[in-house]
């Protein structure tokens, strides 16, 4: 007899979280007829987990009293879910420990069956993410005690750095955390301008969750409310720029969240919406990939000014010693 594997795990995984469930229930929430479902509760029995049935009008099925099951029981398709997640951690722009995803993938790997277990050591080895603005990932921790505070609705005391280059304390009332275009932001209330506001997670120089809960607004949407004001219509700057490079080198730089790429005779066109031309201009150049310009003629002259300030930077004399300054190396330890 053919038992689906998924099928059998969700049984399992519902006696596990009640007391006790009829087999009218497990068949209602499982789509399919009590006999199918009594099929599954005699695979569940012939492979040792000692499922108990009670007959009557209050009978149902129950795992046996003070039985423990394995921690982690995963069908394949679920494994690689978690395997695909773990290992893009990276092209999320977190700040994650690779001894936390290493250990986690190590874990995920031991309660697998061997044919599973070797498949996905397979996608593991051969599949890379990489995360093209490293400067721009927030730290774990912050993104774990803004989540803490958000889901127990407490405000958060924060010290903010702006774009303007300005330093503010702020008092936040956190809605919730959205990626947009290779930045993670935190939408909310901020009780300093009166007003919703999104901030940069990696311009949160320190936060605080405060013993001061606040109540939501009903119905806010924060995607909507971070597609509205960072989406298309509001962006500045249309950028069109073409590498010279193949489709797929391009791809595995640049995330589909970024803008569209599309392949052409000489290379791949790039296009996409951005408000701040000076940092598109530099993200552009730490691609290290050649490419042509073709819209607007900003990024030309965003791009020039990069350039000066980088011949400036390298053409820079060190101070002489006989100002009176001493040799940076002989202030080292």
């Amino acid at each position: 007899m053919y038992h689906p594997t998924s099928r059998v795990l969700t049984v399992l995984e519902l006696l596990q979280s009640r007391p006790s469930i009829s087999g009218p229930e497990l068949a209602a929430r499982l789509e399919m007829d009590v006999r199918t479902v009594r099929r599954y509760i005699m695979h569940l029995q012939d492979v040792g987990i000692p499922v108990e049935a009670n007959i009557g009008r209050h009978g149902g099925y129950r795992l046996r009293p003070g039985f423990k099951l394995p921690p982690l029981m995963l069908t394949e398709e679920e494994a690689t879910a978690i395997m695909l997640g773990l290992l893009g951690t990276s092209w999320l722009e977190i700040g994650q420990s690779s001894v936390a995803v290493e250990g986690a993938l190590a874990k995920v790997s031991r309660v697998l069956p061997l044919h599973a277990r070797e498949r996905l050591k397979a996608m593991s080895t051969h599949l890379f993410f990489s995360s093209p603005r490293q400067e721009a990932r927030p730290d774990i921790s912050l993104v774990l005690t803004l989540s803490e505070a958000i889901g127990q609705q407490q405000r958060i005391a924060m010290d903010y750095h702006s774009h303007y280059d300005q330093v503010t304390h702020r008092k936040v009332e956190p809605y919730g955390m959205v990626g947009w275009n290779g930045h993670w932001y935190l939408v909310g209330y901020c009780c300093l301008r009166q007003d919703y506001r999104t901030f940069r997670l990696d311009h949160i120089q320190q936060a605080e969750v405060l013993e001061e809960p606040f109540e939501r607004a009903e119905g806010f949407d924060c995607r909507a409310y971070v597609m509205k004001r960072y989406g298309e219509s509001s962006a500045r700057w249309h950028i069109e720029v073409e590498f010279q490079a193949a489709l797929y080198t391009v791809q595995q730089k640049i995330p589909t969240s970024y803008g569209r790429l599309s392949a052409t005779p000489t290379g791949v066109l790039f296009q996409c919406q951005y408000d701040d031309i000076e940092s598109q201009a530099r993200y552009l150049m730490s691609l290290n990939l050649p490419f042509v310009v073709h819209n607007p003629p900003e990024l030309r002259e965003a791009l020039l000014r990069l350039a000066e300030q980088m011949v400036q930077i390298a053409t820079a004399q060190l101070p002489s010693k006989d100002d009176g300054s001493k040799d940076v190396y002989e202030t080292l330890p």
